[in-house]
């Protein structure tokens, strides 16, 4: 009966779409790269407390903190990229960016990696496919690209758009 109600609006209600949830375009790969420095840089922090004079307790709670932190990050690399991924990247993207699929899936596993260990080639690896991500999504809005590095710790290269 509900069906049959609303189907009367039908030809009163002009259709929308969107790509998304909540049709607003702004998707930027930039916020990608920043959670995947900011995991490396946890992972650095982490990996340079045992040659700091802490007491055991300081220790172990800066030991916790930052490895919260830490999978915070990695998490939020994970989110951001399926949202691009899944909301923005569609049809024609994909014709000319076929990787698209496996490069977030590499992500995924790599975000992982970095929450589950405390490898600091994990958070390299992760920069690094974030990177790829981002020229990719940069070239599929048809911006051009370059490489700078971080004015702060841990200093690495990232993706930016050429503005």
């Amino acid at each position: 009966m509900l069906h049959s109600i609303l189907s009367n609006f039908d030809s009163h209600i002009d259709s929308a779409s969107a790509h998304c949830d909540i049709p607003c375009g702004i998707y930027d790969a930039r916020i990608v790269t920043y959670y995947a420095v900011s995991t490396l840089r946890q992972i650095d922090i982490l990996l340079s407390l045992k040659d700091k004079d802490l007491s055991d307790t300081a220790f172990a709670m800066q030991v916790a903190r930052n490895t919260a932190k830490k999978e915070e990050m990695a998490e939020n690399v994970k989110h951001q990229t399926r949202i691009i991924w899944g909301d923005f990247m569609k049809g024609d993207h994909l014709k000319k960016h076929p990787g698209a699929h496996e490069l977030a899936h590499k992500i995924m596993l790599a975000g992982s990696a970095c929450k589950q260990d405390l490898h600091r080639e994990d958070g390299e690896k992760l920069v690094a496919l974030c990177n790829d991500f981002a020229e990719m999504f940069w070239d599929m809005k048809g911006v051009k690209t370059k490489k700078v590095t971080t004015p702060y710790a841990p200093n690495v290269e990232v993706v930016e758009p050429a503005l």
